[in-house]
């Protein structure tokens, strides 16, 4: 941790809630923790889109290795998200929670972590392992017009769809929710958790003796260069199976998850007046 200094402060917040730290440190910008990606209930390839499209959102994510665990898929992951006690002013900084005042504390070192390696070539999760797949482009099809079925173009292309941190377009490639590994003896870990800045990390809630799940804002790192249109979309793997991942396939219910200005949300009926 980096050395730091407990100096008076002004106003000092406080609460359960506030992590027992001792000093300023890389706990104050990111958060090593484990992430479960889902039970494998037919074998190491059964959690393949699952697994494809969690590490896939890598802005605030970096995902190191993946493991099995009783039945169940694992990754170890550093969450990049400040704490929200933290300010930091140019090269020093302070803890609005204890008072600790210092030099600003590094957060952990970020390794590239591309997945669109260019030539149909792409990182994904094959048989429970991060692999290089060549995936091929779909063939060339002629234009068709929209039917009953749906537009022909991506319908997301126009969207106004925001996140909380109001950024604009494909907000549901944007925004995530993950199940952090936390006993309810990790009390540490879940004050560290509790703590992190929002709208970053938010909607915090205990699923059980053994986790929390939470909302983060970490954008795929399949979105192509205009932030919209997926590098995956209409390529398959080997085997056949979609190389996006299904997940992405499974539209929210109406009225429900929907990011403001989502295209799928149901419109407002005008009202005619007499």
């Amino acid at each position: 941790m980096t050395a730091s200094v407990k100096s008076p402060a002004p106003q000092l917040l406080g609460g359960p809630s506030v992590p027992p730290c001792r000093s300023l440190g890389a706990q104050c910008r990111s958060l090593r923790v484990t992430l479960r990606v889902g039970e494998l209930e037919n074998g190491p390839g059964s959690l393949d889109h699952e697994a494809t499209w969690l590490l896939g959102h890598t802005e605030r994510i970096d995902f190191l290795e993946l493991w099995e665990g009783e039945g169940d898929l694992y990754v170890e992951a550093v969450l990049h998200v400040p704490c929200r006690y933290l300010r930091q002013d140019g090269s020093r900084a302070a803890c609005r929670a204890h008072g600790f005042a210092g030099p600003a504390p590094r957060g952990a070192r970020r390794p590239p972590q591309p997945l669109q390696l260019g030539h149909n070539r792409f990182v994904v999760v094959d048989a429970g392992q991060n692999a290089v797949r060549t995936l091929q482009p779909p063939p060339r099809t002629l234009p068709v017009l929209p039917s009953s079925d749906g537009p022909a173009e991506n319908p997301c292309a126009s969207a106004p769809c925001r996140t909380a941190d109001n950024v604009r377009k494909a907000a549901c490639c944007r925004d995530l929710q993950v199940e952090i590994m936390c006993t309810r003896a990790q009390r540490r870990l879940e004050a560290l958790v509790r703590s992190r800045r929002s709208p970053y990390l938010c909607k915090i809630e205990r699923g059980g003796d053994y986790s929390l799940e939470v909302e983060m804002i970490s954008a795929c790192g399949y979105l192509e260069s205009d932030g919209v249109a997926c590098s995956l979309h209409g390529r398959q793997r080997a085997d056949g199976r979609t190389a996006k991942p299904d997940l992405c396939f499974e539209w929210p219910p109406k009225n429900r998850g929907l990011h403001p200005g989502c295209i799928f949300a149901p419109r407002r009926r005008r009202v005619a007046r007499g």
